[in-house]
């Protein structure tokens, strides 16, 4: 773990116990500090009781006695309204952090010889394919790099910093509201579009907390940014305009005089006064899809910027095995095979799977977002037949009327079964697809035990079908 600085000898309310704040928490005591540990829930209090870490009900203390709350990520900042422990802390004068802040505390406090690279990974789709395919580069390339945050292990869980060391942090939104002081070495932001607009006031909100990730850059440092879309178009400017660090234009569709862009799934250099073809990304096979072109470009042009060569950074783009949960073929049944894309937890990036494929059967619904699958229409064709889930059922239902053969599933298990009977009776290959455009929250408590549900779903039906020549 990574000891938490800064704090020795004071006491740090932890609010919100689930990875993050469990992580947070240990990582305080690890530093000196005290801690004081709360949640509203029955199950995130029973399992800090389980580590021994002290419980304290917080809303019955003098706040005056913290010297900070450490809030974790899920918990509200501002909207739809602050939290009950935010109001505590904002009347009592106590500040307010989240895990990043933690680590960029830490890396203030340590000697210049111990402080890491540091790489940060943000945007609405493709942030977690990207850190991992950022840090698989990095390791292939004979780096220490830790991959972590918002994917995989909590950031302040990973192994303790040295200079050598590269921490590639996938980051959220609701990280970077919390987050004031660090400064990445290399910062990515993909793309944006509509998201948790119900945390953020609406789009204006999200997007400034988007660009925070840029905000402490300086000279030396490099800003990568997509530019296929309208929003990260005007923050390139604004942050081209102030001329403080250096800056890489990526895309997935077009050529540009300056950055890393893809065309036809050949990945192009631009970044000098010389165009290299780096790539063919059709023969990376971790990187199904037009939209994994844009994961491709940022990694590669992050790499280049912690120092890997062009060779190595290219060979491993093409080794790359590919991110679970993200279009991720968990089985095949004869001519059906099941593609699990649980992490398109909103519209925009289910697009990215169903653009995929020409004829499927989809599994779709949860909790949905705002706007809910209306965005997709043009895909709708394409859909065999939707089996739909969650809260989100009915209403997608009447989207896809009339146009669309529909089912009310409502359950993974009950939809995976139903997809396999329809798709098993066409006469040619078909593909099962999983993916929501949905949070999972209504049935799960995060993607990947959603999509983990699916996995077992497509195992049970190879077993029962042995003898259609299955493989799960």
């Amino acid at each position: 773990m990574i000891p938490a600085r800064g704090f020795e000898g004071k006491t740090v309310a932890v609010f919100g116990l689930a990875r993050t704040g469990l992580a947070a928490a240990r990582a305080l005591i690890a530093g000196g500090a005290h801690v004081a540990l709360w949640d509203d829930t029955e199950k995130g209090r029973a399992a800090a009781t389980a580590e021994g870490l002290p419980l304290v009900d917080l809303s019955a203390v003098d706040w005056s006695h913290f010297a900070a709350l450490m809030l974790s990520p899920g918990v509200p900042l501002t909207h739809p309204e602050p939290h009950w422990t935010v109001k505590k802390a904002r009347a009592a004068g106590v500040e307010i952090i989240g895990d990043m802040e933690l680590l960029a505390r830490s890396i203030a406090e340590a000697p210049p010889h111990k402080r890491p690279k540091i790489a940060l990974i943000t945007g609405t789709n493709g942030k977690s394919t990207t850190t991992a395919l950022l840090g698989h580069i990095l390791v292939a390339a004979g780096r220490d790099a830790r991959v972590g945050g918002n994917i995989g292990v909590g950031v302040l869980g990973l192994d303790d910093m040295h200079g050598g060391a590269v921490y590639v942090i996938e980051v959220s939104s609701y990280q970077l509201d919390l987050t004031t002081t660090l400064r990445p070495d290399v910062a990515i932001l993909l793309n944006i579009s509509p998201d948790h607009l119900d945390r953020h006031g609406g789009m204006e909100g999200y997007i400034a907390a988007k660009k925070r990730v840029f905000r402490n850059q300086g000279a030396g440092d490099t800003a990568i940014i997509g530019v296929d879309d309208a929003w990260c178009q005007q923050i390139c400017t604004e942050i081209t305009a102030a001329n403080r660090r250096t800056i890489w234009p990526i895309s997935s569709g077009r050529a540009m005089g300056r950055g890393v862009y893809a065309l036809e799934g050949v990945l192009y250099d631009a970044t000098t006064t010389r165009v290299t073809e780096v790539a063919d990304l059709l023969h990376a096979t971790g990187l199904p899809g037009r939209h994994n072109w844009q994961n491709a470009a940022a990694a590669y042009a992050a790499a280049r910027a912690l120092g890997v060569s062009v060779e190595d950074a290219a060979a491993g783009l093409i080794t790359f095995p590919g991110l679970a949960h993200r279009m991720e073929t968990v089985g095949q049944i004869g001519k059906v095979k099941f593609v699990n894309d649980s992490k398109a937890t909103n519209a925009d990036a289910a697009r990215q799977a169903m653009s995929a494929y020409n004829n499927f059967f989809w599994i779709a619904g949860g909790r949905p977002k705002a706007g809910g699958i209306d965005s997709l229409t043009d895909l709708f064709p394409r859909v065999a037949k939707a089996y739909l889930v969650g809260e989100a059922a009915n209403d997608f239902a009447e989207t896809l009327a009339p146009a669309t053969p529909v089912a009310i599933a409502g359950t993974i298990a009950a939809a995976t079964a139903s997809a396999f009977e329809d798709a098993r009776r066409t006469d040619e290959d078909a593909v099962v697809l999983l993916s929501p455009a949905c949070a999972s929250f209504d049935q799960f408590p995060d993607f990947e035990v959603r999509g983990d549900a699916f996995r077992q779903a497509v195992d049970d039906l190879a077993r029962a079908n042995s003898g259609a020549e299955a493989s799960a």
